[in-house]
């Protein structure tokens, strides 16, 4: 591996290692209720939202007053985010006269931002305009990634009340997560942007000549701004088609760096958070441990499958070997200025959260390092997975890993002194199928369905793996898609809308039924057998769960794809 990729992760980790408890400590203190530093600060502009908003922040939900609330917020902004795109045209802020978008990549694109998926099938510099990306787009980068961090909120506090009919606000959860989290964190994060060479304004393409004498057009835009919650909030939609590959988005290794941490930062926080909430920090490390460690294996093998090179390549005579002159490895469909190494390691942190940011190419991967970033998401997106988001998949399969060790011992499985029962184990359930089902389902269509196997570029294994990542990428709510996939079409756009409001809504749905659930129980003391939930050997068994439902579910469909390709090379 270059040395210079070997100080990226060490820098990466350290920087990561020193921000992670700090900022779990606070986003605790920010949703416990009490008293939360930055108080004299941020309680004013709260009062003004809340009585704007007729919300009583004294006042709680019951978990279906919550769900109702984020549901009924959802909508709305749907309704708002669509609007916006379909007369786009005749409304200021687009500099370079912009028509509407078309009503189908509309419906497709409000589903995706309002999903926290941000799955893009178009350019932004030539389909969006400026308003469209401000008022529009990053609004929803904002206020998607706030309301999956209530959502995990209010499923934290169901483990940790006890025979509470309440689960907490939305709307006070909202405002918080916004105000107090990522507001001020977009802030710092966009200052760092814009001193690593981040582009941020609002005049336009600008036309220049180059050192050859040509002339060229080059876009502008308010890009650092949206970078930054698009990594911190786990969104990925970029300003520019090819994202952070884009010399604007992310024009060196320093600005790779950066963007690199805010894509993991909150997530791996969350943790830190929960074992803060609930009352015992083991149950919140052991949680990170199983984050760190599936995420550790997926950059490991997906960064030495792009480093060693493509045989094909060699067998066709390029040079892949690292050089002073080049950095080696699996350069094609990566930038020279990230490199093989960085491309990997991104590939797999951005698949493991949905971020679904690119720096590079995944159409253009070695099958190993495209089926690990396709299997990186098909696990669920617990590793870490996005802000809030990735911590609730990650407590549902932790609840569903002491019902299967109770089932062992032959006792009631209890988790953090919560009995968990018939009911609650038919929610999780529900929220483990919920994605699976449409992602295989509309796969199995897209590649036998006439119209739509137009759409692949690659007939083959490639091909399948090609719409089972789209799918993938839409029904887990990440965004990322193996370039060169017609996506664009009027059955894809329904198609990946559908396969992402299933893996949004049908999936917060019974986790808010089962945050109610839990917390209308009371709590079990502990005895002699309980299964301990905070030790290494349960964060084996979580991580081995995690991977065996993953396994039965995809491996077919991986067999056939990614799997195959690699055989066959």
């Amino acid at each position: 591996m270059p040395a210079a990729a070997l100080v990226e992760i060490l820098v990466v980790v350290a920087v990561l290692a020193i921000l992670v408890p700090p900022l779990g400590r606070y986003i605790a203190a920010v949703y416990a209720g009490g008293p939360a530093p930055g108080d004299r600060m941020f309680t004013p502009v709260e009062r003004v939202v809340y009585r704007f908003g007729g919300i009583d922040p004294t006042s709680e939900q019951r978990w279906t007053g919550y769900l109702r609330a984020l549901l009924a917020f959802s909508i709305v902004g749907f309704v708002l985010l669509y609007l916006i795109l379909r007369v786009q045209g005749t409304l200021p802020g687009n500099p370079v006269d912009l028509a509407a978008v078309p009503a189908a990549l509309a419906f497709n694109t409000a589903m995706s931002f309002v999903t926290n998926t941000n799955w893009q099938a178009y350019g932004g510099e030539t389909t969006m305009s400026y308003l469209s990306q401000m008022a529009g787009l990053t609004v929803q980068n904002f206020v998607s990634a706030a309301a999956g961090m209530a959502v995990v909120v209010a499923i934290i506090r169901g483990i940790a009340r006890v025979r509470s009919a309440t689960i907490g606000n939305f709307w006070v959860d909202l405002v918080r997560g916004i105000v107090r989290i990522l507001v001020p964190l977009a802030v710092v994060a966009t200052v760092l942007l814009l001193l690593a060479g981040v582009v941020q304004n609002l005049t336009g393409p600008t036309t220049v000549t180059t050192l050859e004498g040509a002339s060229q057009t080059l876009p502008g835009g308010p890009a650092a701004s949206q970078i930054a919650i698009k990594q911190l909030g786990s969104n990925g939609g970029g300003f520019f088609n090819v994202n952070s590959a884009h010399p604007f988005e992310n024009p060196s290794p320093w600005s790779n760096t950066i963007e690199y941490v805010l894509i993991l930062l909150v997530p791996l926080a969350f943790p830190v958070a929960y074992g803060r909430l609930v009352g015992d920090r083991r149950q919140g490390r052991v949680l990170l441990a199983v984050m760190v460690g599936l995420l550790a294996a997926s950059s490991l093998i997906a960064t030495l499958a792009e480093v060693s090179g493509n045989p094909v390549l060699t067998e066709a005579g390029a040079d892949q070997s690292a050089s002073a002159a080049q950095g080696g490895g699996n350069m094609e469909g990566k930038e020279v200025r990230i490199g093989a190494a960085a491309s990997g390691m991104w590939a797999a942190a951005t698949t493991s959260t949905s971020n679904g940011s690119v720096n590079s190419m995944h159409d253009s991967f070695t099958p190993i390092g495209g089926g690990i970033a396709l299997l990186s998401m098909l696990l669920g997106e617990v590793s870490p997975g996005g802000v809030g988001v990735g911590l609730m998949g990650l407590l549902i399969y932790a609840i569903l890993a002491v019902f299967i060790a109770g089932l062992m011992v032959g006792r009631t499985p209890e988790y953090v002194g919560k009995k968990i029962q018939a009911a609650e184990m038919k929610l999780v359930v529900l929220y483990l199928l919920a994605a699976p089902v449409v992602v295989l389902a509309l796969s199995a269509v897209s590649v036998v369905w006439g119209s739509a196997t137009e759409s692949i570029t690659n007939p083959g294994a490639h091909g399948l793996s090609q719409v089972l990542y789209a799918f993938g990428s839409a029904g887990n709510n990440n965004g990322s898609a193996f370039a060169g996939f017609g996506a664009n079409t009027d059955w894809y756009n329904a198609a990946l809308g559908a396969a992402m409001f299933v893996g949004r809504f049908l999936l917060i749905i019974p986790a808010v039924a089962l945050a109610g659930s839990l917390a209308a129980k009371p709590r079990v003391p502990e005895s002699s057998g309980t299964f301990p939930t905070h030790g290494p050997i349960f964060g084996v068994l979580v991580a081995g769960v995690v991977l065996i439902i993953a396994g039965l579910t995809f491996f077919p469909a991986l067999a056939l794809g990614p799997i195959v390709e690699q055989l066959s090379i």
